[in-house]
């Protein structure tokens, strides 16, 4: 019981912790937004925190299909991770989270704060009343925009906005995987486990209340130390429609995704502490059956550590203006109103998921390239101020079955928090952002460092894009002038970037000349962090191990930006130990007529490699 009550009033209110909702909230404030992020859990992450501990994946399929990981806040947040905490221990990656939170200028943070009603007035969202239970506090949060990344879309559906559950038939979008007629199923929720060899015999003892399990039980789920293909980085479930098949893993030390519940039950979410329970009695079902019942050569593995909250893949999503479907995906299709992407297979998991024994855990449906997200998938239809952020955005079931990952999630969110910081300013709606503002967004968006395929920087703003570039050497296909081009990755056989031949002891130069004196209050790199590889943290030690040690080798380590007017340097800044992909530079518009950015180092290539520069 709540034994004070306060009252607080923000721009943009963030309705839930996991990477989407961080991204959103880091995103509202860094763009102007006076934001709140609410958090029902001690910490942030969801998912990607310490109590689920599931990798992040997203569009590149992990490393299967090249140049497509995420960028932009999310990338920041994984770099800053692997410069501090190489081994990729999860509480560490905890704190690395927390602490972007809490250090974000314009953003105040509600940990351990449920959201218990929603305050509508004229069709649109005034309050929420969230109680904290570590002080006892009733709050009311006052916001302009809602975002709902709630996950089960719980802030949507208390304010009456339209939702779904389960699958559309097939005849509503003209899905060719979906089935026939609509269906209730739902992919259920994961336990994740740690196991750890101690180096000698470790018994186990099963507990009464545990599950017993047989080879037959398990005939379609490889466990112990097998390494097939599938596309959640576990155990392999069939071969997909294109006969391709995505790089995974299965091992022993990590747990296994396909221990899941919840699509059998009436409602996964009334049902949750049910789902939960039976989850226990299956991990450690699973356990027993690979110490106890037949030899898997697991004698002194031993339980590290077990989840207790479990990691929820699906339950509601919310209607927007437009609903993605199976076969935007298939077409790879760039919306004009893109603001995310994804690339993930349709990976849709088995109704009864554990306990159906007689089914391999999931079916993929795998398809070549990305897709875009359009913007009209972001905000509810019917309630004016609320935005979606997370795997509750309009989609259909096959749809979600593939941008409903962390990755893509997170890269959305970002682009909502951004929207969102728009409508504030611009006291719109988030629907009027995408009507009358959305090329603003876009090359917002793009400017900090995310992706959307198809888009490139067309800034009038970015002095840069009018500069004659040079450097002092360029590898073939990777001439300076591709800093200016717009696009600041590699996309298929394009490298889009400027890489040096060497990189000698005095370093290699990058220069723009503008040909005339010109103010200049900001600088901006972008380097090579490598996005055909993964960097996020896993409990899977296959999945950590082909990943680089630390920081990825291509990213400039140290450099000098020097501002020259007549020959002469005006200013300059020197950066020593690098850690990120995209830096921003200020300076007191500084009267210069020419830029060189002078790369002395980087973590471990040989060469200089930059993406993109641009200059305002």
């Amino acid at each position: 019981m709540a034994t004070k009550q306060k009252r607080a009033k923000y721009d943009v209110v963030v309705v839930g912790g996991g990477l989407a909702g961080m991204c959103a909230a880091i995103a509202a404030a860094r763009n102007g937004a006076c934001t709140a992020i609410v958090q029902n859990r001690p910490m942030f992450g969801g998912c990607a925190s310490s109590e689920i501990r599931m990798h992040i994946v997203g569009a590149n399929c992990h490393a299967s299909k090249k140049n497509l990981r995420e960028t932009g806040i999310l990338e920041e947040l994984l770099l800053e991770n692997k410069r501090r905490n190489p081994h990729a221990v999860f509480p560490v990656f905890d704190m690395i989270l927390w602490e972007k939170i809490h250090t974000q200028e314009n953003l105040t943070s509600y940990l351990n704060t449920n959201m218990d009603d929603v305050i509508m007035e004229g069709g649109k969202i005034i309050s929420i009343i969230c109680n904290q239970s570590t002080t006892e506090t009733r709050f009311t949060i006052c916001g302009k925009i809602f975002v709902d990344a709630t996950g089960h879309g719980t802030l949507s559906v208390m304010s009456g906005a339209a939702s779904r559950m389960g699958s559309e038939g097939r005849d509503e979008f003209g899905e060719p995987s979906a089935p026939p007629e609509p269906n209730d199923d739902t992919m259920g929720n994961s336990l994740m486990f740690v196991a750890t060899d101690r180096g000698e015999p470790v018994p186990f003892m099963k507990p009464e209340w545990a599950y017993t399990f047989t080879e037959q039980d398990l005939r379609y789920r490889p466990h112990a130390e097998e390494i097939i293909s599938h596309a959640d980085g576990g155990a392999i479930v069939s071969e997909d429609r294109d006969g391709d098949r995505l790089p995974g893993f299965s091992s022993v030390d990590a747990g296994y995704w396909w221990i899941e519940l919840g699509g059998q039950y009436d409602d996964i979410i009334d049902q949750a502490e049910d789902v939960r329970d039976e989850l226990m009695k299956c991990v450690y079902g699973v356990w027993d059956h690979l110490k106890n019942v037949s030899n898997h050569g697991l004698d002194n593995y031993d339980l590290e550590w077990v989840g207790i909250v479990p990691g929820c893949r699906e339950s509601r999503r919310i209607e927007g203006d437009y609903i993605l479907n199976e076969n935007d995906i298939r077409a790879n299709r760039i919306f004009d109103d893109a603001v995310a992407y994804g690339g993930w297979a349709m990976d849709n998991h088995v109704r009864r998921g554990t306990l159906d024994f007689d089914k391999y855990p999931s079916e993929i449906f795998n398809f070549k390239g990305c897709y875009t997200i359009p913007y009209r998938c972001y905000y509810s239809r019917d309630v004016d101020n609320l935005m979606l952020a997370g795997r509750d955005i309009s989609a259909s079931k096959l749809a979600f079955a593939s941008a409903r990952v962390m990755g893509t999630c997170s890269v959305g969110g970002q682009a909502v928090g951004t929207a969102a910081a728009m409508a504030v300013r611009y006291g719109c709606s988030p629907r009027a952002v995408g009507q009358k503002h959305i090329r603003e967004l876009q090359q917002t968006l793009l400017k900090q460092d995310c992706y959307i395929p198809g888009f490139t920087n067309s800034d009038d703003r970015d002095l840069a894009r009018m500069a004659c570039v040079t450097a002092t050497s360029q590898a073939p296909g990777c001439e300076a002038a591709n800093v200016i081009n717009g696009v600041s990755r590699s996309e298929e056989n394009r490298e889009n970037c400027w890489e040096s031949t060497a990189l000698g002891a005095c370093g290699e130069t990058l220069g723009l000349a503008f040909g005339q004196p010109t103010p200049v209050r900001e600088i901006r790199l972008t380097f090579d962090t490598d996005l055909s590889h993964e960097i996020m943290p896993s409990i899977t030690k296959i999945v950590r191990d082909r990943q680089v040690k630390g920081l990825p080798r291509e990213l400039v380590r140290d450099y000098t930006v020097t501002l020259r007017r007549n020959g002469q340097t005006i200013e300059e800044k020197e950066v020593r130990g690098n850690g990120q992909r995209l830096n921003v530079h200020q300076f007191n518009k500084v009267l210069c007529d020419e830029v060189l950015i002078t790369v002395t180092g980087t973590h471990g290539l040989d060469r200089a490699r930059i993406y993109e520069v641009r200059i305002y």
